[in-house]
């Protein structure tokens, strides 16, 4: 069956659509997931395929999903698996600050996001910010960092033309940089 049908089915409520739909979509998100954690996150203790999971799960307990087609589900799943990110960086980061840390739940191998935790916050609280001042150049950054989509993909998926998209993309790329160089100042 195809993934928009099943889309369909999903956004009335169907709930076995969701287990049909998994695995047409697994390598996508693998992709997708593979394309967060590599950006800044090099130290990320979260795999890919935990990313997915995660990500999926959270999609499944959404109420009442309106999936338009393809490219709409793969943009909501990628800002699912933002929400994820930001929030297990904010978690290392109160760990960071000794918020419930205890022997009991030291890990060894989960350390390694200290590294990162500010950054990936950081860039999240920029975000919100170009949201307040332009929604759909947030919307355009988060698609195309967060999710990966190309330009088409990402105009599709806003209803806008793709030279609409690229603009978007420019004009946010030069704001984040802005931002970016005013907090390292």
């Amino acid at each position: 069956m195809e993934i928009t049908q099943l889309l369909k089915r999903v956004g009335k409520g169907d709930q076995a659509a969701f287990e049909e739909l998994y695995p047409m979509v697994y390598e996508k998100l693998k992709r997708l997931a593979q394309v967060q954690l590599n950006r800044e996150y090099q130290t990320h203790t979260l795999c890919k395929t935990e990313l997915v999971h995660e990500a999926y799960e959270k999609m499944i307990d959404y109420p009442d999903p309106d999936y338009q087609n393809r490219t709409h589900f793969y943009a909501i799943a990628a800002k699912s698996m933002r929400q994820i990110l930001v929030d297990y960086a904010r978690k290392k980061k109160a760990l960071k600050r000794g918020g419930e840390y205890s022997i009991q739940n030291m890990d060894m191998q989960e350390i390694h996001i200290e590294n990162h935790a500010e950054q990936i916050i950081l860039f999240d609280e920029l975000l919100e910010e170009l949201k307040k001042l332009d929604e759909r150049m947030a919307a355009v950054v988060e698609l195309r960092f967060f999710g990966g989509l190309s330009i088409e993909d990402t105009a599709d998926s806003l209803g806008i033309s793709p030279s609409t998209a690229n603009r978007d993309w420019l004009k946010a790329r030069g704001w984040l940089y802005g931002k970016l160089q005013e907090q390292s100042d």
